[in-house]
């Protein structure tokens, strides 16, 4: 089933729900409504040309619950822009019990996956090739600022306060462990963070699944409740 708005709309209400829960305060403009954005002048620009704020994506895959990700991105940079000269970036990702994002490297980026709040979290690792396939290789991870050699595919739990760094050409996916978390509506959900070199998701994303894309098209079967990252208006 193709990603809809109300299915984003849904996840965004619950998304405030669990950082609250967790006492994780999130920006101002995280609860702005269409109204507010729609009037917001250029001083917001490094929101919108960064893009900053709530992201949710099924990835393509028609699959929302298991392959999916709701996320806000706190701060970013762009390279490639000396108007906003960050090198670093920060997102907060709502983890729904073994939801997850289809299997992936990145070129350039290296990112620090860091389990926040709630239930704990897996991470399946493998290293890719030069040639960007995968690789029957050990090789080494940083798990809490401590080496460990890993295998094909191995996971990794991480619990509350734990993290492991994931370096630039390594396919990685992650998720909340079933059965841990807290449990809200039905659900059980935890919190993460990634903290990482600049994020580039239109460029720095490699894929493996012929239907992966990392922003796919949006059924509108009701109406916008909040603007995502790549949907804000230029300034008013």
């Amino acid at each position: 089933m193709p990603l809809t708005r109300s299915t984003i709309n849904k996840s965004l209400r619950t998304a405030i729900k669990v950082a609250e829960h967790f006492h994780f305060a999130l920006p101002p403009y995280a609860h702005w409504s269409l109204d507010q954005w729609n009037k917001a002048g250029a001083e917001h620009d490094e929101v919108r040309d960064c893009m900053l704020g709530w992201d949710v994506t099924d990835f393509g895959s028609g699959d929302f619950e298991n392959i999916g990700r709701v996320l806000f991105t706190l701060r970013n940079g762009r390279s490639n822009d000396p108007r906003y000269p960050k090198a670093y970036a920060e997102k907060l990702l709502i983890d729904p019990e073994n939801q997850r994002a289809p299997a992936h490297f990145h070129r350039s980026k290296r990112e620090d996956i860091i389990c926040r709040h709630g239930g704990n979290i897996l991470v399946q690792l493998t290293k890719a090739t030069p040639e960007g396939g995968w690789s029957d290789e050990k090789f080494p991870i940083q798990v809490n600022a401590c080496t460990r050699i890993l295998g094909p595919r191995e996971v990794v739990r991480l619990t509350p306060g734990e993290s492991l760094t994931i370096p630039p050409g390594t396919i990685h996916q992650f998720w909340a462990e079933e059965g841990t978390g807290w449990e809200f509506e039905g659900g059980r959900y935890s919190l993460s963070s990634e903290i990482s070199s600049v994020c580039d998701d239109w460029n720095d994303n490699v894929f493996f699944e012929e239907w992966a894309i990392r922003f796919p098209q949006i059924v509108e079967d009701e109406p916008r409740e909040f603007y995502l990252c790549q949907e804000y208006p230029t300034a008013g």
